[in-house]
Order: C-alpha cells, then structure tokens, then sequence
C-alpha cells in the first residue's frame, strides 16, 4: 500500500512540473499537412505537422510529427520541439549581427532592426522569431518554399549568432582584441 501511495506522489510530482513548464513555453503550430501513401486498396492518407516550441526569453525548439490524426502529429511535434529545445543570444529585443542561415536549398537572411520595427518575417521564420522572443528583426527567404527547409535554415542562422560582446570585440579590430587578451592574462616574470 504504501509503496503505490508513493508511485502516486512521484507521478502526481511529474506531471506538475510538466505542467508547469507547458505553461511557461509558447506553442506554434506552423504547418498541418495531410500526406497519403498508395496501397493495394487504394489511398492510405495520414498528417504531418511542424510545431515550434518557445520561452519567449532565449530558448526555441522545433519539433515534425506524423501521425494518423492531426492531434496526434501535433502532440508527437510538440514532444521532439520541447526536447530539441536550444539557446541563443540576443541584444535589446533583436539579433546581435546579420546572418544567414543555410538549409538544403533554403536560405533565410535575419538582420536586426531597430526598435519598434517589429517581426518582419513569414510563416516559419516569424512563429521561431516571436517564439525565442525576438521582437525586431527584418528577413527574407530566398531558394526553397518548404516550410520545414525554411525553418531548419532559420534555426541553423540563429544557432550560428555570436554574443554582443564577440561581436562589438570584432567591430573595433584586431588592436583592441589584443588589449583586452592583455588585459585579462596576468603577467608572467
């Protein structure tokens, strides 16, 4: 008796951190697809769909789920966007530096934008920006129309920001990354 009144608690436990963090991260459903396969009897049709996962603060995930219901693809996404979820930096509400993200044929530009110019982006682009809590940001896709493409190769720019320390350290040239090296190795005599 006790032993199971224990296993209870430890479910009961679990199920309320899940909860807690379902509350905390924003779900988007970016794309539904229905997908059919031939067999001897005819069509067989099942769903597809592509879901990102966000804390609007700097963590993002994307999930692709197929199942026979819609439900299910979409509960099957959510669960491989929350455990692919990643960091990212961010400065003022925006990307610290322009980039490109590759993907397939796919290519997405993401450059900052200044304050109050909002999410300029599409489809896939827009539900990862507002999702990882990017507020300005101007982009463009180029190449591939597949949502899926478009997504991975936003992700793969985000995943290759630097922080705004790097990237002002770059800015100011070679002589004042050298300084600042100097200035934090301690002198050996």
């Amino acid at each position: 008796m006790n032993g199971e009144k224990e296993k209870r608690k430890v479910d009961e436990e679990i199920q309320k951190k899940e909860e807690e963090q379902k509350e905390t991260l924003v779900e988007k459903v970016v794309d539904v697809n229905r997908v059919s396969t031939v067999v001897k009897g005819g069509r067989r049709f099942s769903f597809t769909s592509l879901v990102v996962v966000g804390d609007e603060i700097n963590k993002v995930g994307y999930g692709y789920g197929k199942a026979n219901e819609v439900s299910g693809a979409i509960k099957k996404a959510l669960i491989r966007a929350r455990r692919n979820m990643f960091t990212i930096s961010i400065s003022k509400n925006t990307i610290p530096h322009e980039v490109v993200g590759k993907f397939g044929s796919a290519r997405v530009l993401l450059r900052p934008a200044s304050e109050g110019t909002g999410v300029v982006a599409g489809g896939p682009v827009r539900a990862v920006c507002e999702s990882v809590g990017i507020k300005d940001i101007l982009t463009k896709s180029f190449g591939s129309s597949n949502s899926l493409n478009i997504l991975k190769a936003a992700v793969e720019g985000l995943k290759s920001l630097k922080s705004p320390e790097v990237v002002q350290i770059r800015k100011k040239g070679k002589d004042y990354a050298d300084k600042k090296r100097i200035e934090k190795e301690p002198e050996s005599k």
